[in-house]
């Protein structure tokens, strides 16, 4: 073992012994020296960058103080498992691994995550779901399956895992691929109907699982959307999960029905009240059921939800993030390997959740003895990552939405296939609408990027608190 392999893993001892002690003893006046140690443990310059603006936000205060708080109140299984799997693996030496795996197998850097959908089965029927137009069959991909998916991440150096669907908690073996992977954190997009107290119990033994709540906004918004009832029984699973001392948040999908709702800020107040420590917004897109613009925000709402989730960073004590106006944070489009996967539920090894084609599948590769790693050589994946960052501003970051004529170069240029009938149409039928959306957007995208310096930050070059080293 070389000098500095032995500096990771004394590094990530100590992180695995260190961290969780520290954060159950962080009192208002500890935070600091928490994050300081963060700091300390971290083996890239990147990671000690960050730790160290961290710290600089909890001396002056900033709301990040009151959700590090928030996480002394978790379960001793989920503090636990929040530094091991998610913070140590996942993120401090994960990186470390993944660079060695690139190096010693000569592939492409593997994603930070991956995306898994079991099941597509489904006990609602929202409209626009994005997932809507996958048969909702039987489940092909089995728990030994899903177990090498997950075992062969890690191998990749990849400790992140979110589990979509379909609903999630349909299929009970998952509690069991959890419990099997301590090492592995697990974030689950559910729809928070199918819940139980077997299920929270179980969770709550692992620690290592994350419940991402769907919601639409209040009561008469996400009713409308999920069937009647469904808000007063999201309300009572996030108390459940809040008693339990389990870590979840929740899943905002802004449609044009609903998106003032995410305007509002005591919207967020409830959610933090009720235990929500994360937040992930997304953008409808017509790749699924009800497959029309007409369920778009409009440019100018989706310029509004960008400066609203920004701000919420700023003013409450919530980690939230916007998957589509959020490609600042990432480096831009996270899709094709970039940052992340998505395994369907056929076993289809489609480059984003939202990117409904595929070269290859996953139950393919295993009959044939080949790895999971191989497909970001392939080259739907290859020409994704080509043109994914090309555009400069990280504000427009999208080859869905906002260079639409981008996807289908690389359609045409590749093997790939529509996982389902009519994935085809966002590169065909819909493609003038979309694209007209998307210079609209433009105009204002490109605005804020280059005529003021609110993103002056994300623009700096060299800089090790956002360039990974």
């Amino acid at each position: 073992m070389s000098f500095s392999s032995m500096r990771v893993q004394v590094k990530k001892y100590a992180a695995h012994q260190a961290l969780p002690w520290l954060l159950e003893r962080a009192t208002e006046d500890r935070v600091g020296r928490f994050v300081h140690w963060m700091e300390r443990l971290s083996i890239s310059a990147h990671h000690r960058a960050q730790f160290r603006y961290l710290g600089k936000l909890v001396e002056e205060k900033h709301p990040s103080l009151q959700l590090i708080q928030r996480l002394r109140h978790l379960h001793p299984n989920v503090r636990r498992a929040f530094i091991n799997s998610l913070l140590v693996n996942a993120t401090l030496t994960g990186e470390i691994e993944r660079k060695a795996f690139r190096a010693a197998r000569g592939t492409p850097l593997p994603p930070y995550l991956i995306v898994i959908s079991p099941t597509m089965r489904c006990n609602l029927a929202c409209y626009g779901c994005y997932a809507g137009h996958y048969p909702r069959e039987r489940d092909p991909l089995s728990f030994e399956v899903l177990d090498r998916i997950v075992t062969e991440g890690t191998e990749m150096g990849v400790y992140f895992f979110t589990i979509s669907g379909g609903e999630p908690f349909l299929r009970p073996d998952l509690l069991d691929l959890y419990e099997k992977h301590p090492e592995c954190f697990f974030q689950i997009y559910t729809n928070g109907t199918r819940i139980d107290d077997r299920a929270i119990a179980r969770m709550q033994r692992c620690g290592n699982v994350a419940p991402a709540i769907s919601i639409e906004g209040w009561e008469e918004q996400t009713d409308a959307r999920r069937g009647p009832g469904a808000y007063a029984t999201l309300m009572s699973t996030m108390d459940a999960l809040r008693e339990a001392g389990l870590a979840f948040g929740f899943s905002a999908t802004a449609t044009r029905r609903n998106v003032e709702c995410y305007f509002d800020e005591s919207f967020y107040d409830h959610l933090v009240a009720k235990g929500c420590l994360f937040g992930w917004f997304f953008l409808f897109v017509p790749v699924g059921q009800d497959n029309t613009t007409d369920l778009m925000i409009t440019p100018l709402q989706r310029h509004r939800l960008r400066q609203t989730v920004s701000r919420l960073r700023f003013t409450k004590p919530l980690f939230a993030a916007d998957f589509w106006d959020d490609g600042c944070l990432s480096g831009g489009c996270m899709s094709g390997g970039s940052l992340y996967l998505h395994v369907n539920y056929r076993g289809d090894l489609e480059p984003c959740v939202f990117m409904h084609f595929a070269e290859d599948n996953v139950l393919d590769y295993y009959r044939r003895g080949k790895h999971l790693s191989e497909v970001l050589d392939t080259p739907l994946f290859q020409r994704l990552r080509a043109i994914n960052r090309k555009d400069p501003n990280l504000l427009r970051p999208c080859p869905l939405i906002d260079h639409n004529e981008w996807l289908e170069e690389v359609l045409k240029e590749t093997q790939a296939r529509p996982t389902h009938p009519g994935a085809e149409n966002i590169v065909t039928s819909l493609a003038p609408e979309v694209r007209a959306w998307a210079e609209e957007y433009r105009r204002l995208a490109d605005h804020v990027w280059y005529d003021t310096d609110e993103y002056a930050w994300a623009q700096k070059k060299g800089d090790p608190l956002w360039d990974s080293d």
